[in-house]
C-alpha cells in the first residue's frame, strides 16, 4: 500500500508498516484445551440425553408390562365368573367361607347326611360297643413287633373294659355325636365302593384291641394271588402300614422273596391309642414289590376306616386289593341327590386326592368347573373357589340345579378339575361326565342311575379323573 505526500508525491518515509503478530505455543495449547473441553461437555450432554431416553423407555416398558399383566388377570377373573347365573356370585362367596371352615376344622363340615340312616345306624351300633371314656393322649409312632404282658391280652381285661364302656355315662352321648360326624367324614374320604378294575390279589389280616393298655394290635397274615412284577414271573412283596391321616409314621413287613402267595405272620402294636382316637383313624395297607435297583412297584392297597370295625370281636378280614391309579390325574369325591318333589338336582363336591401337579413347584391351584348339559347343549355353569398349592383340596361345596323329573335321564353334569394360572390359560387336570346313558365310565353311569333309583337319598362315590 502506497501513501502520497503533500502535493501527491510519493514519500517512502510515509509508508505504513504493518506487523503480523505470531501465535505463541501457549495460545495454541489454550485453544486446543478449550476445544477438548467443549467436546467433553457435548459428550456429557449427549450421554445424559440418551440415558434419560433409555430410562424413560424402561419405565414405559415396565408400566406396559404391569398394565397388560393386570389386564390379563382381570380378563381371567372375568372369564372365571362369566356365564354364571344370578346366584353364581353368592355361591362363590359361600364356597370361600365353607372352604375356610373346612381348612380350619380339618374334616368335612357336612350339613346333610351323606350316608343313609340305616347304614349309619349299623355303624353306630358298633360304635356304641367300642366307645370308651379313656383320656386323650398324644399319639406316638406305632411300634413294630414287640412283646406285651400276657395279662394285658386276656379276655377278662377286655370284657371288664367293655362293661365299663357300655355303662350309662353322661359323656357317652356327646362322644357318640362326635364320632358320628367323624365316621361319616372318614367313610367319604377313604372308601371307594367301585369294583377293582383288575384283579391284583387279596390280603388277609386281623385286628384286636387291648383296652387296658389302649393298644391296637394288627396282625398281617398272608397275601394271595398277587400279580407278577418281575421278569422271573414272581414278585418280592411286602406290606407298608399307616394309620391315616398320619403319614409320617409307617411300618413295613419283611420282604418275601419270589412268591405270589406270601405268608408274613407279623404283628404290629400301636400303643397309646384310646378308643375314641381310633375312630378318627383309617388303616391303610399298601402292598409293594421290592426292587433293588429301581423304585418299588405298587401292587395294590386297602383302606379300612376303624370306625366301621367292632374291635371287641377281634375281627379277621380278607380284602381285595385295589390297583393304583394309572392315569395319575387324581380322584374326585362327589355326591348326588335328586328331589322329585321340587325338581332339584344337588351335586356336592367334597374333596380330591392325588391330583396331577401342573406347576413348577410340584403343586397345582385346583378348582372345579361344572356344566349342566342337555344333550350337547350347555345350560348352566358353576365353579368352586381356587385352592392354592395343593394336590388334595377339600372343596366341600354344593351346587343345586333345577331339573324336571321328565328331563333327569336326558341331562348330564360335566365336572372338570382345573388348575388356575395367573399368567396363561388355565389347564385341565382331569374330568368326569356324570350321566345316565353316556357317562365317562361305568362308575359315573352307575352313580347317576343310583341317584335316580334312590330319590331323596345322597349317593357318595369316588371317581377317577380322566385326562380328556
Amino acid at each position: 500500500m502506497v501513501h502520497l505526500g503533500i502535493g501527491g508525491q510519493y514519500n517512502p518515509g510515509d509508508a505504513a508498516v504493518y506487523y503480523f503478530p505470531t501465535t505463541s505455543e501457549d495460545e495454541i495449547n489454550f485453544i486446543e484445551s478449550k476445544k477438548v473441553l467443549m467436546m467433553q461437555k457435548r459428550d456429557v450432554v449427549l450421554t445424559a440425553v440418551f440415558s434419560s431416553l433409555v430410562a424413560l423407555l424402561i419405565i414405559v416398558g415396565l408400566a406396559a408390562a404391569c398394565y397388560f399383566y393386570h389386564k390379563r388377570r382381570r380378563k381371567q377373573e372375568d372369564d372365571f365368573d362369566d356365564d354364571s347365573p344370578e346366584g353364581g356370585q353368592c355361591s362363590r362367596v359361600e364356597t370361600s367361607t365353607v372352604a375356610k371352615k373346612s381348612k380350619l376344622n380339618g374334616f368335612l363340615s357336612l350339613k346333610t347326611p351323606l350316608i343313609s340312616t340305616k347304614t349309619l345306624g349299623a355303624q353306630l351300633d358298633s360304635l356304641s360297643r367300642t366307645t370308651g371314656n379313656a383320656p386323650q393322649a398324644k399319639s406316638p409312632a406305632g411300634s413294630s413287633t414287640g412283646a406285651l404282658p400276657p395279662e394285658a391280652r386276656t379276655p377278662t381285661a377286655s370284657n371288664k373294659a367293655l362293661q365299663n364302656v357300655k355303662g350309662d355315662h353322661p359323656s357317652v352321648s356327646q362322644d357318640m355325636a362326635f364320632l358320628q360326624n367323624r365316621s361319616i367324614s372318614l367313610v367319604d374320604m377313604y372308601i371307594d365302593n367301585s369294583e377293582p378294575s383288575e384283579n391284583v390279589g387279596q390280603i388277609h389280616f386281623s385286628l384286636e384291641y387291648d383296652f387296658q393298655n389302649t393298644t391296637l394290635i394288627l396282625k398281617i397274615i398272608q397275601g394271595k394271588d398277587l400279580p407278577a412284577k418281575d421278569l422271573s414271573g414272581t414278585s418280592d412283596p411286602y406290606v407298608r402300614v399307616t394309620l391315616l391321616p398320619d403319614k409320617k409314621h409307617r411300618l413295613e413287613t419283611k420282604i418275601k422273596r419270589r412268591t405270589l402267595n406270601p405268608r408274613w405272620n407279623e404283628t404290629f402294636y400301636f400303643e397309646g391309642f384310646p378308643i375314641q382316637k381310633l375312630q378318627s383313624r383309617v388303616l391303610h395297607l399298601h402292598v409293594f414289590d421290592y426292587d433293588r435297583f429301581s423304585r418299588d412297584d405298587s401292587i395294590g392297597e386297602v383302606f379300612l376306616p376303624l370306625c366301621q370295625v367292632d374291635l371287641s370281636e377281634k375281627p379277621s378280614f380278607w380284602k381285595a386289593l385295589k390297583p393304583p391309579a394309572k392315569d395319575k390325574c387324581g380322584e374326585l369325591l362327589t355326591s348326588l341327590c335328586y328331589h322329585p318333589s321340587n325338581s332339584i338336582l344337588t351335586l356336592t363336591l367334597l374333596k380330591a386326592r392325588n391330583l396331577k401337579a401342573k406347576d413348577i413347584n410340584g403343586k397345582s391351584d385346583p378348582y372345579v368347573k361344572v356344566w349342566l348339559q342337555f344333550g350337547d347343549k350347555r345350560i348352566e355353569k358353576r365353579k368352586t373357589a381356587v385352592f392354592k398349592c395343593t394336590l388334595n383340596p377339600v372343596f366341600n361345596d354344593t351346587f343345586s340345579f333345577n331339573v324336571p323329573w321328565e328331563k333327569i335321564r336326558e341331562c348330564s353334569l360335566d365336572v372338570m378339575v382345573m388348575d388356575f394360572d395367573n399368567i396363561g390359560r388355565n389347564e385341565l387336570i382331569g374330568r368326569i361326565l356324570l350321566a345316565g346313558k353316556n357317562g365317562s365310565g361305568a362308575t359315573e353311569t352307575k352313580h347317576w342311575q343310583d341317584m335316580i333309583t334312590k330319590p331323596r337319598q345322597t349317593i357318595v362315590q369316588w371317581h377317577r379323573l380322566k385326562p380328556e
